[in-house]
């Protein structure tokens, strides 16, 4: 059988030769640039003197791991820790790590579920700045010749692919629909070197539906997002109403504010920083952003978007999700304009959602793409959030996940995708090094010990 691979994380890949240059024509050309816009807008970190600049370096190298400029981090001043913090706060932003997976991590090419032929058809389409993106649809063979039927999309989220699909595959084909993921530009095999967290995901969506309704095998099209692609979906919504349905998996409802959150955290453990220098933070962060990917983090707000979407919508958040708080949900179902629910489940911003909420899901996609129920095979509540060819053990699992994996809701976490634990603590770490000089400068101010 086909060896399948673990899941591992790599750089942006090198642009071709006449490649697009990024997310935007004006924007560098790759990501050495992107660091060069980072090393000039931090120089002077947030908090610090504009007219001096820390050149200390140590005398002995030591062994611990080495700051700018080669300095050891144990002996990086405030300024360098700050630099580099903020850094890393804009590559989480536009350059989050890529998943990298191998096209078996998708499963059989055709398989059978529930007594039906099913075949995923890997393909590629052109968004509106040039970029490839790599797609699969999963769709019945059994169908009459030229018969239309209604199709779930499927946007992932912030450093994942088109594979987090896999376990909404079995819950969409039982309704007798078919599912089309695809990985956003900048995100998993496709063309990019930057993510937007919706700003231009929102064109990279409109491609694929365009094709959806340009093929004319589709009749009712559903989107389907998790955090950066429920924001997608929202994004794209407002202008889109012919869209059936939305479900809609942890959306942030304002990038700033978000930010502004993510600091009141930092103060939560111990960062005391004067609101001035969250302002001037933010707003360098902005600018880099801007020059480096060509969007405005202002202009990334959701829930600005709700009161003009009237596309029945689902909304599902964590109830522990420190990461987008669940309030976020909340605020946009708030103002949404639309028909709505919003449930609440157990877990956190990354993990396996309960197989109760398929069951949900199914219902109301059900009502809303007007499915016959002819065409509606007999599920099982026990095959949710599992991938649909697990049944039949095909050969490409014998060298890959175990079956323990495969048949547990929580495969897809050996993976590594999403915005795991370890990735939201690397960017509350970068976030705390970016404003602990700022920190440090108001304890003085107050007659506070230093650290």
């Amino acid at each position: 059988g086909t060896a399948l691979l673990p899941l591992r994380r790599r750089p942006a890949r090198a642009r071709p030769r006449g490649a697009p240059m990024g997310n935007s024509e004006s924007g560098p050309a790759n990501e050495g640039d992107a660091d060069a816009h980072l090393d000039g807008e931090a120089a002077v970190p947030p908090g610090g003197n504009p007219r001096r600049r820390s050149s200390r370096r140590s005398d002995d190298a030591g062994d611990g791991p080495a700051g700018p400029d080669g300095v050891p981090e144990e002996n990086m001043s405030y300024w360098q820790m700050a630099r580099v913090g903020y850094q890393e706060l804009v590559k989480a932003i536009i350059r989050p790590p890529r998943a990298e997976y191998d096209l078996n991590h998708l499963g059989p090419v055709e398989f059978t579920f529930s007594g039906r032929n099913y075949v995923r058809r890997d393909f590629t389409l052109q968004n509106p700045r040039g970029h490839t993106l790599e797609c699969s649809m999963w769709e019945c063979l059994s169908g009459a010749p030229g018969e239309q039927v209604p199709c779930v999309i499927y946007m992932h989220g912030n450093s994942s692919a088109r594979v987090e699909a896999i376990p909404q595959l079995s819950v969409v084909l039982s309704l007798g629909a078919s599912l089309l993921a695809f990985d956003f530009a900048g995100s998993g095999r496709s063309e990019g070197e930057y993510v937007s967290l919706g700003y231009f995901e929102r064109d990279d969506l409109s491609a694929v539906v365009d094709y959806l309704r340009d093929s004319g095998r589709v009749s009712t099209i559903a989107l389907w997002g998790r955090s950066m692609g429920a924001a997608t979906a929202l994004l794209h919504g407002e202008r889109d109403p012919s869209i059936a349905a939305m479900v809609l998996d942890s959306p942030f409802a304002d990038l700033h504010q978000l930010a502004e959150e993510m600091v009141e955290k930092g103060r939560e453990h111990g960062i005391v920083v004067p609101n001035i220098v969250v302002r001037i933070a933010i707003r360098f962060i902005r600018g880099s952003v801007q020059r480096a990917a060509n969007f405005d983090i202002r202009e990334l707000a959701p829930v600005d978007k709700a009161d003009r979407c009237f596309i029945p919508a689902m909304f599902v958040h964590a109830r522990g999700d420190d990461f987008v708080p669940p309030h976020h949900s909340q605020i946009i179902y708030d103002r949404y304009g639309g028909d709505k629910n919003l449930v609440l489940v157990e877990g956190d911003h990354n993990s396996p959602r309960p197989r109760f909420l398929f069951d949900s899901v199914a219902i109301f996609l059900q009502s809303r793409l007007h499915i016959d129920e002819s065409k509606i095979l007999e599920r099982r509540s026990e095959n949710n959030g599992l991938p649909p060819w697990v049944g039949v053990r095909p050969r490409f699992m014998a060298a890959g996940l175990s079956d323990e994996d495969m048949l547990s809701l929580d495969f897809l976490s050996t993976l590594g995708l999403g915005m795991n634990d370890a990735r939201q603590a690397e960017m509350q770490q970068a976030l705390h090094a970016m404003l602990q000089p700022g920190s440090a400068q108001a304890r003085g101010a107050n007659g506070a010990a230093g650290p």
